[in-house]
């Protein structure tokens, strides 16, 4: 299911459609507005009354620490947000809902810890994605790129992401640019199918030689575009000593359990045929006595007529 069919904020919406009432192309305080585009400094919000007809804002260089949804919702037109060196913590579910025409993104260099998978999902449209330099970054769900299937620049570099899932970017078969440097990769076997897909797409990777493993320590310095095939080597068909110990002891423990299962066969063997030759022996008996009771009562026949032929005689 697409991230986009999923429950939307009603709340957004209403406030989204209160907010049309209101609004009015007036420029804000601290910013300068020309034509369709709005640049504003020295700001520790996101500016009020943002005229509708913005296609152009521009937020670099102030210290917002939040973007409110709501008042982005208005800006229908807005093709292209920059939002560079800001304070911005975290991209929060809808935060970009009712800007769906966006094209181009920018939240580098901020302090951006967390992105909910459904920060993004309403930019079906968007183009280029930059969420570089922000170093309280750990973790990005495989889900939060889902929807934007369009993307063709992507720069996670220089954040603090260790690892993260193949099916983050597998989908994204419009992407062309991915910038990955500066970040401490944890090259594990986690990692393998991730170094393996960068080795059999088409993106072009920049800055790839800069973009190396730090750990584990065998692996530091690989480069990340480069790594997947000793991953592989080393996850999928290399062994450890550990294991060879697991493989002796399933080794050990089929052995035993075959030497036993063939013990209990032969002991089952031998219990049957006990028991089928006793059963055959029995009836064997049985057939002796009855073949000497028929030849008893024979004899005694012969007797009798013998002795009754003596008498006559007699």
């Amino acid at each position: 299911m697409s991230l986009a069919t999923g429950r939307w904020p009603w709340w957004l919406l209403f406030s989204f459609g209160m907010g049309l009432l209101a609004g009015n192309d007036a420029c804000p305080k601290n910013c300068t507005c020309r034509l369709l585009e709005v640049i504003c400094s020295g700001l520790v919000e996101y500016p009020p009354d943002m005229p509708m007809s913005t296609r152009q804002l521009i937020l670099k260089g102030n210290n917002i620490t939040f973007l409110p949804a709501i008042k982005l919702a208005l800006l229908n037109d807005l093709i292209y947000l920059d939002c560079t060196f800001n304070q911005i913590t975290e991209i929060m579910d809808y935060t970009f809902i009712g800007v769906y025409k966006l094209i181009y993104l920018d939240l580098s260099f901020n302090n951006i810890s967390q992105i909910s998978p459904y920060g993004f999902s309403m930019l079906s449209n968007l183009v280029i994605l930059n969420i570089s330099n922000n170093p309280h970054l750990t973790e990005i769900s495989k889900y939060t790129f889902a929807n934007n299937t369009l993307l063709r620049n992507l720069d996670l570099s220089s954040t603090a992401l260790t690892f993260l899932d193949a099916h983050t970017i597998n989908h994204l078969f419009n992407l062309k640019t991915l910038y990955l440097k500066g970040n401490p990769w944890n090259c594990d076997c986690r990692l393998v199918e991730l170094t393996i897909f960068l080795i059999v797409s088409d993106i072009d990777y920049p800055d790839g030689l800069n973009a190396t493993c730090k750990e584990p320590s065998e692996m530091a310095g690989w480069p990340l575009h480069m790594a997947g095939n000793p991953l592989r080597y080393k996850c999928l068909t290399h062994l450890e000593h550990q294991d060879y110990v697991f493989l002796l002891l399933i080794g050990f423990c089929i052995f035993f359990g075959g030497t036993v299962a063939a013990w209990i066969t032969g002991v089952c063997a031998v219990l049957y045929e006990n028991i089928h030759r006793n059963a055959e022996d029995e009836e064997l008996d049985e057939d002796i006595k009855d073949d000497r009771s028929k030849r008893t009562q024979v004899f005694k026949s012969h007797d009798r007529n013998f002795n009754a032929t003596n008498r006559h005689f007699v």
